[in-house]
């Protein structure tokens, strides 16, 4: 990384060395391997030792209360990510470990947040619904008062890390009579209950995601989030921060955009592609001399900077729409072997584009639909009014 715009003192210094050294250690080619062949994006002996290490707590926690600086803290991000540290839970874990601290009885604080710091607990998000589409406010998930329990049934859909998970950040319903964003109820709910079935599912690019059946669970009133029937104010918050909805740091030490990690995989491709590209063939001569196949590199490679330089809500659309544009054409480049997957004899790129084809696809479904994205944009950026889904009227 270049931090010839961030003055490191020793200290910093130190610091991304310790960092550098702790990471080849622990993220190792066979963990990378190992994260390949489960799909899960998820390490238990990483996320431990990284627990055990404080870097957890560190992470989650404001600098006034013990955690990173600002510069350590874009240290520790950029240098997880260029090892390819398996991420996923510990960003859903972050986020939902907020709304408990914000939203939790003090019994349910106590019981949850030292054992994340730790990296024992981890929680996962369950929101959609099989029939329910982007918009969780449907939830159909039914939850119903019995004393001081409740009794949930219902499933959800992509519950990304539920089987590495010790809770699920749920969103019920619980009036059914109620407008929907004043129906819903959030509760922390443990995932070794009886009544909890999880079923994995694999995506086209290898990763594992779940559906979780609820059938006649039941849950103590003290894993209730807010206010019954406030469950939208909960749910705010995680929300915005995996929308990206949220503001810039004035510094400028973190990404213009979420999913800058995943993007990572975008620039990877064309540095792989442009590398294959570059290599003589048996004739001497090299793809890239050929002027067409520079200007669909040069063109690719436009359209990554363009993206990455995208802030905010609209450098989500753009990375993944990027992601899109440009895997088909880095594949065309590089010839009939970069369909070949990664560590397979013969891969042009080791199988950079083609894990990138796969991926793109999901780049914008993760988090909401990128047709969401635009609505949202469109709506709240542009002020255009909410989009009219009404058949078109008859002449």
């Amino acid at each position: 990384m270049d931090f010839s715009r961030v003055a490191l003192d020793d200290d910093d210094t130190a610091f991304l060395a310790e960092v550098r050294a702790f990471l080849a250690e622990h993220v190792t080619d066979e963990v990378r391997r190992r994260d390949r062949e489960t799909g899960d994006n998820f390490d238990e002996g990483v996320h431990l030792a990284i627990g055990a290490a404080g870097y957890l707590e560190k992470e989650w926690k404001p600098a006034a209360e013990g955690g990173f600086s600002r510069v350590r803290r874009r240290i520790w991000e950029l240098e997880k990510r260029r090892v390819h540290t398996p991420w996923v839970t510990w960003g859903t874990t972050a986020m939902v470990a907020r709304a408990v601290a914000t939203f939790g009885r003090p019994e349910l604080v106590e019981e949850v947040l030292p054992k994340v710091f730790s990296g024992h607990v981890r929680m996962c998000l369950g929101y959609t619904e099989p029939e329910g589409g982007s918009d969780v406010a449907t939830c159909k998930t039914r939850a119903v008062r019995d004393g001081d329990q409740w009794i949930i049934n219902g499933s959800k859909m992509f519950t990304t890390g539920a089987h590495n998970c010790q809770y699920v950040f749920l969103i019920t319903n619980t009036d059914p009579d109620a407008p929907k964003h004043k129906s819903l109820t959030m509760f922390l709910v443990p995932l070794d209950l009886p009544g909890i079935e999880i079923q994995g599912i694999r995506t086209v690019d290898g990763d594992r995601t779940n559906i979780v059946y609820y059938s006649d669970v039941r849950v103590d009133d003290k894993y209730l989030l807010g206010e019954v029937n406030g469950g939208w104010t909960v749910l705010r918050g995680p929300l915005d921060t995996e929308h990206g909805a949220v503001a810039a740091a004035p510094d400028g030490l973190q990404d213009v955009a979420i999913m800058a990690h995943q993007a990572g995989f975008m620039s990877a491709a064309v540095d792989a592609v442009a590398a294959t590209v570059a290599r003589p063939g048996p004739d001497g001569a090299r793809p890239v001399d050929d002027g067409s196949v520079a200007y669909r590199l040069g063109r690719s490679v436009a359209r990554v900077e363009a993206a990455l330089s995208t802030p905010s809500i609209f450098g989500r659309v753009a990375q993944a729409q990027a992601m899109r544009d440009i895997a088909p054409d880095l594949m065309d480049i590089a010839g009939p072997a970069s369909a070949l997957p990664v560590d397979t004899d013969g891969a042009a790129d080791d199988g950079a584009a083609e894990y990138l084809y796969r991926f793109a696809p999901l780049a914008g479904i993760y988090g909401g639909t990128l047709e969401v994205f635009r609505n949202m944009i469109a709506q709240h950026a542009l002020g255009l009014g909410k989009p009219n889904y009404a058949a078109p009227a008859g002449k």
